[in-house]
């Protein structure tokens, strides 16, 4: 049997009305005048919603080495616990973790994901957990994260009621998009990606999400359907976590989640054992072991595979599975 070692991916492109063009300069190979929205680095979806994933299965493909061509659902099953080490793998047998970046040149759409309580009773709804770290932002580019504070819930729902979602926007705390801070994002909370950033996007693998706003008349889309009556189910109104900022040098915990942990690192070196980590360069070029990354790369090291990181001329996401 083939021994565990560190796999990286061909990415999964996805073109979106509100993408752009910038993933080129992360190294992504985007067709010819596509607008660009997501990319998928690490997925093991076995299927996708047709307004997220777009519909079908998402799994990574291997791209180099002796599993090259085949899938990151088929390295589960080939390195078991020599892959994700204490964690497990997600309810429906696939990979933990999903990873995209996700380049916003429009206003993404006003959503949230399922609460805890709403899965619990809804069998086919999902959490998703996610946290954003946010590459790039214009200048006054924001970041919509929570309802306001003060705002009652019975506020909140007349309003978004009366407006069919207008006006919902306002309802929101808005934070400036600045790069190097990572906003945690758990499940249930009220959110939307402003036009003009880019982030890397760590997230449980699910894409069930409810929308109660979609910017269809500020950008002439043909707008989405809408879920307010699912949406206020779940969302939460306490405040939304408050960022976290890295500087560039030494480690700095950024999130740590009930299935995830990420520790952005720059300037140094940093060692892996014993616990399956995502590593995704975000500036400059590190090394992995024996492979090289620019940013925009994306590698996963096996729990079983010691490596260490090389971040003196770079910086990196060290993203590791929660033991569950």
């Amino acid at each position: 049997m083939t021994a565990p070692y560190p796999l990286t991916f061909d990415p999964i492109l996805k073109e979106k009305v509100w993408g752009g063009r910038r993933l080129a300069r992360y190294g992504k190979a985007l067709p010819p005048g596509a607008l660009v929205g997501e990319s998928w680095e690490v997925a093991d979806l076995a299927e996708t919603s047709a307004s997220g994933g777009g519909g079908g299965e998402a799994r990574s493909v291997i791209a180099t080495g002796p599993l090259a061509g085949r899938t990151l659902h088929d390295a589960m099953a080939v390195w078991g616990s020599g892959l994700l080490g204490a964690a497990r793998p997600a309810g429906d047998g696939g990979f933990p973790l999903l990873v995209k970046f996700l380049d916003a040149r429009e206003h993404l759409s006003v959503q949230v994901h399922p609460s805890p309580e709403y899965a619990r009773a809804h069998p086919g709804a999902h959490l998703k957990t996610e946290c954003w770290y946010v590459l790039e932002a214009d200048l006054g580019s924001v970041i919509y994260k929570g309802v306001k504070r003060g705002l009652s819930r019975e506020d909140f729902e007349r309003a978004l009621r009366r407006g069919q979602g207008e006006g919902v926007v306002a309802l929101l705390e808005a934070v400036p998009a600045v790069p190097g801070e990572c906003h945690n994002l758990p499940s249930g909370t009220v959110h939307a990606l402003g036009a003009g950033v880019l982030v890397a996007e760590v997230q449980t693998p699910s894409d069930t999400t409810f929308r109660v706003y979609d910017w269809a008349k500020e950008y002439g889309r043909a707008g989405r359907e809408l879920h307010v009556g699912q949406a206020m189910a779940c969302i939460d109104f306490r405040p939304a976590p408050r960022a976290a900022k890295f500087f560039g040098e030494g480690t700095l915990p950024m999130a740590s989640t009930a299935y995830y942990t990420v520790t952005a690192a720059g300037r140094g070196t940093t060692d892996l054992a014993g616990a399956c980590t995502v590593v995704i360069c975000t500036a400059g070029r590190i090394a992995v072991g024996e492979t090289r990354l620019k940013a925009g790369g994306v590698v996963l090291v096996p729990a079983g595979v010691g490596l260490r990181v090389d971040h003196t001329e770079g910086a990196a996401l060290l993203v590791g599975l929660a033991a569950r």
